[in-house]
């Protein structure tokens, strides 16, 4: 933390450390987004094939650790004195690029913090479905916040208030029992989460020896920043997000199942540590109330209330998943119905 008592010469030694980071991070942007290749000898240990493989994971990890940010200005400066005039998103599209290479048409993101800002924005990122909802319920709730501190601090004591806990649904493997299924979204953002005709679809999350790292990173700076999400219409969507895949995944076994589903893309050593690694994110974290995820955990066990349901997914999983018992069922029917039909045929004639 910067102190205004503080001598010189310190001073002059941070600020040279915090210029001589950012173009280090800038060459790597830049390098990564192949804007500069042909300056590193072939044995670099960052900018050659070998760096990219070994080094640049790492990199990417420790650029979104909390306590690694820096104002997103010095990048800007440096910007502005090493080329022309860049766009508006320069920056941010060379960040989108180099952690997201699947980012969707560079979305816009404004104004940033920093690198982590970018991240967690891109991440989050509204979907048509959420907007639309987001207006709707600003018409008829009013509430305002300084910050996602604030934020937070609101929706805690809203829980406590109702007795400190959220009404929790079951895991994936139970709610299959219930019929239903599980789909991909058709985005990767967080909030692109909805449950209808009894499909819930969720995006797409690889999960791997880092994830723990960038989700928890991700939560302190929502929870501590001053400042962060004032330009998001919710400042909890990540440990919302965190929850209801707390509530989905007990085992490695639900694990399995959005997996198959394409939902999770498991790189972990089992899907029981993937499985251990969202119970552990959850951590004293609390859904928010008023997110778009709380109203889609109470549509699903409203639809979990309805026995028809699970009587229907019973029915389908026991007796129509193989096609030979498919097969005898039919047979069965018909048999059955040519069966009446001789009969009521017999007592017709027996009648004449």
């Amino acid at each position: 933390m910067w102190k205004k008592d503080i001598d010189e010469d310190e001073a002059d030694r941070f600020l040279q450390l915090m210029i001589t980071d950012r173009c280090f991070m800038l060459e790597i942007l830049r390098f990564a987004n192949k804007e500069v290749n042909d300056y590193a000898p072939p044995n670099d240990p960052i900018f050659s094939d070998r760096g990219k493989l070994y080094i640049l994971p790492v990199i990417r990890r420790d650029m979104l650790l909390l306590e690694n940010q820096l104002p997103m200005l010095v990048l800007d400066r440096l910007v502005a004195v090493c080329d022309d005039k860049k766009e508006d998103e320069y920056i941010n599209r060379l960040i989108l690029n180099f952690f997201c290479s699947t980012s969707p048409n560079n979305p816009r993101m404004g104004k940033c913090l920093h690198v982590l800002d970018v991240f967690r924005k891109n991440l989050v990122q509204p979907t048509l479905h959420n907007v639309a909802s987001m207006g709707s319920q600003s018409n008829t709730r009013t509430r305002k916040f300084l910050h996602v501190p604030d934020v937070f601090g609101k929706s805690l004591l809203m829980e406590w208030r109702s007795k400190g806990a959220y009404d929790l649904i079951p895991s994936a493997t139970e709610l299959r029992e219930h019929g239903i299924l599980f789909d991909q979204s058709d985005t990767d953002s967080l909030e692109d989460i909805s449950f209808a005709s009894g499909v819930l679809r969720l995006p797409v999350i690889a999960v791997e020896d880092t994830t723990e790292s960038m989700f928890l990173n991700l939560i302190a700076f929502q929870h501590s920043h001053v400042g962060a999400g004032t330009e998001v219409w919710a400042g909890t969507e990540l440990t919302s997000y965190i929850c209801l895949m707390d509530n989905l995944i007990d085992k490695g076994q639900d694990v399995a199942l959005l997996r198959k589903k394409g939902i999770i893309e498991n790189y972990m050593e089992s899907d029981e540590a993937a499985a251990k690694l969202f119970n552990s994110l959850a951590k004293d974290v609390m859904l928010d109330p008023h997110s778009s995820l709380h109203d889609v955990m109470n549509n699903v066990r409203e639809y979990c209330k309805k026995r028809r349901h699970k009587w229907r997914a019973n029915l389908m999983h026991n007796y129509f998943r193989n096609p030979w018992v498919i097969s005898s069922l039919i047979a069965a029917f018909l048999l059955f119905g040519l069966t009446t039909i001789q009969t009521v045929y017999t007592v017709l004639g027996s009648k004449k």
